[in-house]
């Protein structure tokens, strides 16, 4: 079987950046309109958020079943054919809620739903489609590349919307939202034609004894280190995405920046984590030597990096706006990007673990942990606000106090990682060779 060279999978990455293109626009530009410019409850951006992430707990049910149909780039297509006509569509509701505010919630609603089941199977499907197709020893690469892509997408788009999007309307919006679907639609489609038939014949192999999903499902939550790193991502997820519908709001609030302006600071953002990634992954990768290459120590200094960021921007809020905010944006981001990078390591080190048969299955099942994890972590972080605001009539009050608890939860997250890092085990064949490939196994 041929596997995949690096240009098939730089092509593969063009479909998260596309991806990431999208769901940038939903997370941060219209969650800031319908707080700031629409004046609505940060609850209910929150709320649409979480619901696409909800409905993500189907990633196991569509990674099984392109294992069954065989083939990945159908899924792909159609997943991004969802997702960016939900992204066009929350943008409309976003319009609409000005003047028929029920249709245009009734639309938001529909829309980021779309939105989460088209991220849902199209990443899955990719996913597979690249465990299957890169030889083992280029897994690890291969996911760092195609995951920086995508925070490429998110560190392209949002400056170039926020450029387009002043002065602010609602069509403004609907027509920056209409043409970035419509490019990350066409990018997408260009980037899968041809790309699978390389690894083709292992996904006829796969396919041809196949057990009902429930089974499959059953045997990959009873493979303890597939089990122990669903329940290590959704904790760290859970952290890394408490703070991601809160920032444009905050900045638009208290530092009176407009939406174009708030944009560019979440293209800030993400250019941080974009900087983060690749740092750790030049010193993982042998650079740093046995000590800086440990992706243990880039999971502790990630989680209380980010902890700390949080509390310098909650600190700000409350010393003026003289505050370098954008500083502590970039230090943010490239502390979450660093953590991030070690997550993605140890997923791809284990993706192959268990069996080839169930690979779709167990990509899935750690999608599902890490779309519940962020959509909780995105609605609990608004709802705190909201809380927080019934308590102080100052928002700057109410969101140092959000920011300061989300400090707390990455320093839980270093806890966490450290007492992985020390809990005892005992040493089995398969799980000195699962241990070898993460470099470290949470250990519950």
């Amino acid at each position: 079987m041929a596997s995949f060279g690096w240009l098939a999978i730089v092509r593969l990455g063009l479909v998260q950046t596309a991806l990431g293109a999208v769901v940038v626009l939903m997370t941060s530009t219209i969650n800031r309109v319908m707080v700031v410019e629409l004046a609505l409850p940060a609850t209910i951006p929150g709320a649409l958020v979480a619901l696409h992430y909800a409905v993500q707990v189907l990633r196991p049910r569509w990674g099984y079943g392109s294992d069954v149909g065989g083939r990945r780039t159908p899924w792909i297509v159609g997943g991004m054919a969802a997702l960016t006509l939900g992204g066009f569509g929350a943008a409309v509701a976003t319009a609409l809620i000005e003047t028929h505010p029920t249709a245009g919630l009734a639309l938001a609603v529909l829309s980021f739903l779309t939105v989460g089941m088209g991220a849902g199977a199209a990443g899955t499907s990719l996913l597979v489609l690249l465990a299957t197709g890169v030889e083992a020893r280029r897994r690890g690469a291969a996911a760092t590349l195609v995951w920086v892509m995508m925070i490429a997408g998110f560190a392209i788009t949002a400056p170039l919307a926020g450029h387009f999007l002043d002065p602010f309307s609602g069509a403004r919006l609907v027509a920056v939202s209409g043409s970035v679907s419509l490019i990350a639609f066409l990018v997408a489609c260009l980037a899968v034609r041809g790309v699978e038939p390389a690894c083709a014949p292992l996904a006829d192999a796969a396919r041809s004894d196949k057990k009902p999903f429930l089974a499959v499902l059953a045997k990959v939550w009873a493979e303890p280190a597939s089990r122990r790193f669903t329940i290590f991502i959704f904790v760290a997820m859970l952290a890394y995405s408490a703070q991601e519908l809160i920032l444009e709001p905050f900045a638009g609030l208290v530092f009176a920046m407009t939406p174009g302006v708030t944009t560019k600071l979440a293209g800030l953002q993400h250019g941080g984590v974009l900087a983060g990634m690749l740092f750790v992954a030049g010193v993982t990768m042998g650079i740093g030597g046995p000590v800086l290459g440990s992706l243990k120590l880039w999971t502790v200094v990630g989680c209380l990096g980010s902890g700390a960021s949080l509390l310098a921007i909650a600190g700000g809020g409350l010393s003026g706006p003289d505050f370098p905010l954008r500083i502590a944006v970039f230090a943010l981001g490239l502390f979450n990007g660093m953590f991030a990078v070690a997550a993605i390591g140890s997923m791809m080190g284990l993706a192959g673990a268990g069996g080839e048969a169930e690979r779709g299955t167990r990509m899935g099942v750690w999608g599902a942990a890490q779309g519940v994890a962020f959509g909780a972590g995105g609605f609990l972080g608004t709802v705190a606000v909201d809380l927080a605001r019934l308590v102080t009539p100052e928002a700057v009050n109410a969101y140092a106090a959000v920011f300061a608890a989300e400090a707390a939860l990455f320093v839980v997250g270093a806890a966490l990682a450290l007492w992985i890092e020390h809990a005892p085990a005992t040493r089995t064949p398969r799980a000195l060779r699962a241990q070898a490939a993460l470099q470290f196994e949470p250990r519950f």
